[in-house]
């Protein structure tokens, strides 16, 4: 692939994660607080957000994983699953700058 190509691609998938993430918060979190779904099953299982997500990130992992091992009749395409741990990973850095710092008004 011609890297002007690759750019472009880059920039599509970039906008359609931004969709994924768009819709997905729309689902889970609240208005006031993007990290409450993680933050209500962190306090229910003593543990924290990060790691809540980062098991939810898991499971897509190992989806892309299975797909690249042969199994391609999986629930959803394995491009949806990318995008998935591509949001997580996205929301696990916010996070990781917001928790360092709680004393800011993110």
């Amino acid at each position: 692939m011609k890297p002007e190509l690759l750019e472009e691609r880059f920039k599509e998938i970039f906008d359609e994660v931004m969709a994924y993430r768009n819709s997905g918060q729309r689902e889970y979190a609240q208005a006031t607080n993007a990290f409450s779904n993680f933050e209500r099953l962190s306090a229910e299982l003593d543990t924290t957000p990060q790691r809540v997500l980062w098991t939810y990130a898991m499971k897509h992992k190992d989806g892309i994983a299975s797909h690249l091992r042969g199994n391609t009749s999986q629930r959803e395409p394995v491009q949806g699953r990318i995008k998935d741990l591509i949001v997580y990973l996205f929301i696990l850095h916010a996070m990781e700058d917001y928790y360092s710092d709680k004393s800011n008004s993110k």
